[in-house]
């Protein structure tokens, strides 16, 4: 059974700790609750309330979805009654333990602390540094730098000493957060940020900013030791670095756009390159893992930098990506976005305004054209997954 929950703090003082997400975290978690129904096929949603449940009978009427909903309550007699079930979250952490646990869930189908304690160690950045290094050394023609300081003091010599603007980041953090722009000079406050940030997580990331041309992905899944590639995510992200939204085309359209920029081999060794690493880097894991990339503009031409995020967990490049292979024709083209609206109503309002400028048009279960909200959409939502195919 399938759980969104996009509150990936993965501070593990003990279960018991007292730790409370942010309330638009608690409030992305209850407007796309749903959001699992659209990957997971014939399995379990965990998602709560009359709303959810109205929303999925609308769009079997339209689209051929065949997962069920399941409440919180119910989890661990699901499990109870099913040898297959288990529970395969966004992204696991010590919240979501504790919730399940207060629901009945037993220990046994969840991951322990150990378990918990190497899955924060495997999101950490410090992976991407070690990883963008080894391809480098590969091939030359990727470019990119990105450096993990311990002590604040070599940080600082680091900023002091390298040319241009640079980007710091927190080991543990995701979906564009936890990102400071140094441009010129750090100042005080940020340096007493990086100082936070080395005391709670042990380091901090360093890189240069680049002539960033392009922003995508390659999506991987790792079972058991091994990793197979499942294909392409052509995202937009805002200047803060925070996720906008995909780009809803074929894995080979995909290829194209980057034909324009770089060698395609190039890809091709990239692609094989990664599979071998992230199951070497990663035996144990089993999931989804995103390798975030950009092609940037430097003073030799085009260049791949390989390596700019791991995302070990489910993402939206993953969503979009089987979105669009299972409820969009070969050819189609659209959008996939996630928005957030500040005042009420205000998604209700664009809901109902694209509904009316873009009607859904499907044809034998796929989307031919027009807008379709993902997730539910009432006068108290703020987060909307969405999609307009064009």
């Amino acid at each position: 059974m399938y759980i969104f929950n996009p509150e990936h703090d993965l501070s593990l003082a003990n279960f018991s700790s007292n730790y409370t997400p942010p309330a638009s975290a608690v409030k992305m978690a209850y407007d796309l609750a749903i959001l699992p129904v659209w990957y997971s096929k014939q399995s379990m949603v965990v998602a709560e309330g009359e709303i959810n449940r109205a929303f999925l009978e609308d769009i079997r009427d339209k689209l051929p979805l065949k997962a069920e909903l399941i409440s919180y309550s119910d989890v661990a007699k699901q499990l109870n009654s099913s040898q297959s079930d288990k529970i395969i979250p966004w992204g696991w952490n010590p919240l979501l333990y504790r919730k399940l646990i207060s629901h009945g869930v037993p220990e046994c189908h969840l991951p322990d602390m150990a378990k918990l304690q190497l899955l924060r160690d495997q999101s950490s950045r410090k992976h991407a540094v070690y990883l963008l290094k080894e391809l480098k050394y590969e091939n030359k023609d990727y470019c990119g730098e990105s450096y993990y300081f311990k002590e604040l003091d070599e940080l600082l010599f680091y900023l002091n000493s390298a040319k241009g603007d640079k980007v710091l980041k927190m080991p543990l953090s995701g979906s564009g957060r936890g990102l400071i722009w140094i441009l010129g000079e750090i100042t005080d406050k940020q340096t007493d940020w990086c100082r936070r940030v080395i005391k709670g997580q042990g380091g901090v990331v360093a890189e240069p900013v680049l002539d960033k041309v392009v922003d995508f992905a390659m999506e991987f899944c790792l079972v058991n030791g091994d990793a197979d590639f499942i294909g392409y995510s052509l995202f937009s992200s805002a200047s803060s670095g925070a996720y906008k939204g995909n780009v809803l085309i074929s894995d080979e359209k995909i290829e194209s756009v980057l034909a324009q920029y770089v060698d395609p081999e190039l890809l091709s060794q990239l692609r094989e390159s990664l599979k071998v690493r992230l199951a070497g880097l990663f035996p144990d894991y089993n999931g989804y893992a995103g390798v975030d990339m950009m092609i940037c503009n430097t003073l030799s031409g085009f260049k791949i930098q390989p390596c700019v995020e791991i995302n070990m967990r489910m993402n939206m490049g993953v969503v979009s990506r089987l979105f669009h292979n299972q409820f969009m024709n070969e050819d189609g083209e659209g959008e996939y976005i996630v928005d957030y609206f500040k005042k009420p109503e205000s998604a209700c309002k664009f809901h109902e305004r694209l509904q009316q400028e873009s009607p859904l048009k499907i044809k034998n279960g796929k989307i031919v054209s027009g807008y379709l909200s993902l997730t539910p959409v009432t006068a108290d939502t703020h987060y909307v997954a969405y999609v307009i195919v064009k």
